[in-house]
Parts: structure tokens; sequence; C-alpha cells
């Protein structure tokens, strides 16, 4: 009889952890195809090496690059040395002491290359450079989810033949999170030129292709949901310690109580690791919360509420975003103060919504405080409506590309008459299952 407890804890364990804990590949449901490509085009040969164009493309559908943006870094296959860059700049130079003339600009074996600020002199810039780094995701900005830079490198190859692909790159947006591949010599790249009438080519060319997993990003959630309705009293908020926990005691600093009258001086006193989130405290400990309120129910059409607090003190967000899933997306009808764009991850089905702010209006998330919120309503219409068991609320939000933890199913505001809910705790059913266990055992 022990070795059937035995094994039933064993599978308990199994069950658990199998509800607890979350996917950690790079794989993403709803953006199968986003990832970040690098672009290496040799576009003219040099005494001793090459000049080439380096073309970082954001191809993810809702994930950008925020300040203060991206550094790309790789290993040499041979002894090669950066002579010049424009457009961007290496963070070292390490030891050029053997050159006696012209000083390279970087002759490290691992260079780290990093986008020039904006404002940088014209005569130092390039196309697509410039932006601190900063990359739009693709479906929210394509215009500016790509940047560039020019470099002058030396004691490499002068030929196809001679040449060596760098190996070992490495992508950090503005942390880490990217894994990169191989770099693979393609066919080279075409060129335009701006009347359209003659085509150039690259005379080399090699890709690579950097995707992002939320797990290697970050080691807990950034963000999470609550959700209400106007039919039921209760507020679902965030999952308790949703992105962590209170520990003041273990970790001094990993939060602040709103009224603290240190605030100030907490918040401006955090040194060099500024993008270490200092938030408010709370019971999820969440920088981000996405709350969904189901707002009002009409003959045709039903409306929600859609509000992003930043309890953040240490971020601004600039050009955020948001995901959301809904079988009701497919007959939105009006979205008001937030812009909007389809996602079909799955072909045909329209279930999925991009939503970010107006230009200049509420496309920046403050940081925690009184204006640190943006918020939307949305109408929609009626299509194999129900507000029974939970229908009414989303799938599944992401925020700026991170994955938001759900309050679990059996949370969610329920109907008033919905009298088929029973509330049952996990830990009352395992104490039921092995009280049961025990008097089989006592009576066996």
């Amino acid at each position: 009889m022990m070795g059937i407890v035995s094994k039933f804890t064993i599978l308990l364990l199994f069950l658990l952890a199998c509800n607890t804990f979350t996917s950690t590949d790079a794989y993403d449901p709803l953006d199968p195809n986003g990832n970040i490509t690098i672009k290496w085009d040799i576009i003219s040969w040099t005494p001793d090496g090459y000049v080439a164009t380096v073309t970082i493309y954001n191809f993810q559908q809702y994930r950008h690059i925020q300040t203060p943006g991206w550094s790309l870094g790789w290993t040499w296959a041979k002894k090669e040395i950066i002579w010049s860059m424009t457009g961007g700049q290496a963070t070292e130079q390490g030891d050029c002491s053997r050159f006696k003339g012209n000083i390279p600009h970087c002759c490290k074996k691992k260079p780290t290359v990093v986008d020039l600020l904006p404002g940088t002199p014209y005569n130092q810039q390039t196309a697509n450079c410039c932006k601190g780094g900063v990359l739009s995701s693709w479906g929210q900005d394509p215009a500016n989810a790509a940047g560039s830079f020019l470099i002058s490198v030396g004691s490499a190859g002068t030929s196809n033949k001679t040449v060596r692909v760098p190996k070992n790159f490495t992508l950090k947006a503005p942390g880490p999170g990217y894994t990169c591949g191989p770099a693979k010599v393609v066919k080279p790249s075409r060129f335009i030129t701006a009347d359209r009438r003659r085509v150039t080519q690259a005379l080399m060319t090699w890709n690579l292709t950097c995707t992002y997993s939320q797990f290697l990003a970050q080691k807990t959630p950034t963000c999470c949901v609550s959700l209400s309705a106007f039919y039921n009293d209760t507020i679902v908020r965030c999952p308790t310690c949703a992105c962590g926990c209170q520990s003041n005691m273990t970790q001094p600093g990993s939060c602040v109580e709103e009224d603290s009258p240190y605030l100030a001086s907490v918040v401006s006193g955090f040194g060099k690791n500024s993008y270490t989130p200092l938030v408010q405290c709370t019971s999820h400990m969440c920088p981000i919360r996405v709350h969904w309120h189901v707002k009002l129910n009409y003959k045709e059409y039903w409306r929600v509420k859609i509000t992003v607090t930043n309890f953040n003190y240490r971020m601004n967000y600039s050009d955020w975003n948001l995901v959301v899933q809904h079988p009701n997306f497919s007959n939105l009808t009006q979205i008001f103060s937030f812009n909007y764009k389809s996602l079909t991850p799955y072909g045909k089905i329209n279930d999925t919504a991009m939503l970010w702010g107006v230009k200049f209006y509420n496309d920046f998330l403050m940081q925690a405080g009184p204006l640190g919120n943006v918020q939307s309503e949305v109408l929609f219409q009626k299509d194999a409506f129900t507000f029974d068991k939970g229908w009414a609320f989303p799938r599944r939000v992401y925020f700026n590309g991170d994955n938001c933890v759900m309050p679990p199913p059996d949370a969610y505001p329920w109907l008033p008459n919905s009298s088929s809910r029973q509330h049952i705790s996990l830990l009352t059913l395992v104490m039921t299952l092995l009280s049961a266990l025990t008097v089989m055992y006592e009576y066996a």
C-alpha cells in the first residue's frame, strides 16, 4: 500500500510541475516567424580587406528594441581589425600598439558594436543609423525596424575565397534574451539605385538569425493581468507573487511603498544599473499590470475597458504595445485612443490584436505614479457571444513582447446565476485524496 501512496505522490508532484512552469524555448505561437536577421554585405575590396554594410532587421511583429538599444558582438575568424566605422562604433579599441602610423578603430578579437546617438554629425552617419540602437517592431512601424552601419575591415581576405565569416555572434537588445545562429554565406544582395534604373549587387553576403526567449531575458515575468466585469463585484487581481514576492529582508530595495517619504531619493539613487526594475510594493510585484474590464452589454454589442498601469519607478515605456488574444476580435467594431492591427498567426483565424498608443498622445507610458497609466475602450459586435464561463476575458496577453501572467480560469468573474461554480481549492482536493488513501491503508 505504501508503494501506491509513493506513486501517487510522484504523479501529483509531476502534475503540479506541469501546471507551474512555463515554456522556456524561443518559439512564440503568436509570432512564429519573428526573428532578428543580421545581413553583412561586402560592397568593396581594400588593399588588406573589405568595406561592408551591416544591417539589423527586426522582423518581430510586436517585440521592439528599446533604449539603450542593441549591441552586436562577434569573434573574428583570423586576425582582422576594424580600420573605421560609420553609423556605429566599437565600445572598446583594444590593444593597437603594433600599429605605428594609422591607428585602427578597434583591434579586439571579440569586438562589440553599438549604434550612434541621434544628432551625430552628418559625416559620421550612414543610412538607417544613429537611432541610439532603438528599433521598432515590424508590425508596429516597419520603416523604423532596421538599423545599419558601415565597417572597414583590415587584415582580412581580399576575395570571396580568402575572406572568413566571423563566428560566435551575440546580440543584446538591450539585455540578454537573444540567441544567434551561425552566419551563412548566401546569394549576394541586390540594390536598386534611387532612380530605379540600375541594379547593383554586393560582392559577398552572409546572414544570421537571432531568436528571443523570455526565459533567457529574465527569470521572472514582467507583467500580469487582472480582470473585472460589470455583472460581478469581484475584482480578480493579479496572481500573488506573479513576478516575484516582497523580500526586502533578503533583497533590500526590491520595492518601495507608494507613500514612502524616501521615494524620491530611492528612485534617483540607483547608480549605473538603471534598468533594474524598482517597483511599487504590491502583492504581484510586476512592473506592468494590464486590467481587462467588461464594462457594458448592449443588444448587439459589448464594451471592454483596457488599462495598462506602470508600477516601475525606473522605466518610461516609449512606443509600448499590447497583444491580446480573444475570439471576438474578428468582430471588432471600434477602438478608442489606441492604434490597432490584426495579427493572424494561424492563417485566416483573426483572434489576435496588436494595440499601441497614438503618437504624441499616449504612446509614452510614464513611470509609476499618478500619470503612469494608459487606457482605452474597445467595442465588439456580438457573434457566438456569451458571458458564461469567462468567455468575455482574453486568452493571452503580451506587453512589449513578453507574455503576461493570467489569473487561473476558475478565479474569473462568473455570472451571478452561475450556480454550477464550485469553490474547491487544489489544497482541499489533495487533502481529501490523501485522507482517502490513509483510510484505505488502515483498513487494508
